[in-house]
């Protein structure tokens, strides 16, 4: 029995939900997201409320996640999904230019991320980020990307990466017994 599957999912005002064939299209105030609905999963409204069957045991696999999918999806054209990313690093910075994000990270170039359609980035203080849009996975990945761009450095902690993470900075190279040289006494 599949817990996720079963939970109701809320419909707030606005938000209407259409079915076609192996596709469910979400439309509400901050856009449009399709979802695939696979077969032997049907989608029941009443009240405001959704729920999703299964036809059998085999479907078990794919219900929590279609669920959670739609939910998501509901989510995104209501609220929408935010990341915010922390750049650190002397001379490191962000600029914001229409729909491009030129990066400033210790290379001999500036680079510049063309952003793709239904998301915003919003720079704050040139190193705050914050990545919004109505698709929860779109806006991960490209989150995921910007901080690709210079990840931390495990020595110095420079780099892109999300804000609050937590990173485990190495120890540098020891001096003394480990490098063949006595120490004195």
């Amino acid at each position: 029995m599949s817990r996720i599957g079963n939970k109701l999912i809320e419909t707030p005002k606005g938000v209407t939900v259409t079915q076609e064939g192996a596709r469910a299209t979400v439309e509400g105030p901050k856009g449009t997201l399709t979802v695939p609905v696979p077969a032997g999963i049907a989608i029941e409204k009443s009240d405001g409320r959704l729920r999703l069957r299964r036809d059998s045991d085999e479907h078990a696999a794919i219900h929590g996640m279609t669920r959670a999918l739609l939910s998501n999806a509901i989510q995104g054209v209501t609220r929408g999904f935010e990341k915010h990313l922390d750049i650190v690093g002397i001379g490191y910075r962000a600029e914001s230019k229409g729909r491009v994000v030129q990066f400033t990270l210790g290379y001999s170039h500036p680079i510049d991320f063309a952003l793709p359609e239904g998301i915003t980035v919003t720079v704050e203080k040139l190193t705050h980020l914050v990545v919004s849009g109505a698709d929860r996975q779109q806006v991960g990945q490209v989150a995921a990307n910007m901080r690709s761009l210079r990840p931390p450095d495990p020595y110095k902690n420079k780099g892109v990466r999300y804000t609050g993470e937590k990173l485990k900075k190495k120890a540098g190279k020891a001096v003394g017994a480990a490098t063949g040289v006595a120490a004195k006494q």
